[in-house]
């Protein structure tokens, strides 16, 4: 089992155990069950260096947000021995999840609208 260390809000891990892949699976795994909405999935090997893909989704209110945020991070914890650095769950307006390989952005609905994240990532708008 891998040594995690529980530091306030920002969790580190010594487990390398999950691919990209397998943690980006499992993160739109766990949005699917708390009711995410507008999900989406963008890849970012090759252009970038801050990590492997990012995710962007929606909650209805903070409350859900700051839920959804809470939920994934003990989902990690648990099954992959991972931890995440977390920013914003004390506001639930925008929610930042850093696993490393797979970065979360999870948004109220108009803070999402006011940031249009998605278009410094997709190309064309296509999101």
């Amino acid at each position: 089992m891998a040594n995690a260390t529980d530091t306030g809000s920002i969790v580190t891990s010594d487990s390398s155990d999950a691919t990209s892949e397998a943690l980006l699976a499992r993160i739109l795994t766990s949005l699917d069950e708390d009711k995410a909405e507008d999900v989406v999935q963008i890849d970012l090997r090759g252009k970038t260096s801050i990590g492997d893909y990012m995710v962007i989704c929606t909650g209805r209110s903070s409350r859900q947000v700051t839920a959804i945020a809470e939920k994934l991070i003990e989902r990690l914890k648990a099954e992959f021995g991972r931890g995440a650095k977390v920013e914003g769950k004390e506001t639930g307006d925008w929610v930042l999840v850093d696993t490393g390989d797979v970065i979360l952005h999870i948004f109220r609905p108009e803070v999402r609208e006011f940031y249009q994240l998605e278009k410094m990532w997709v190309p064309g708008g296509a999101a």
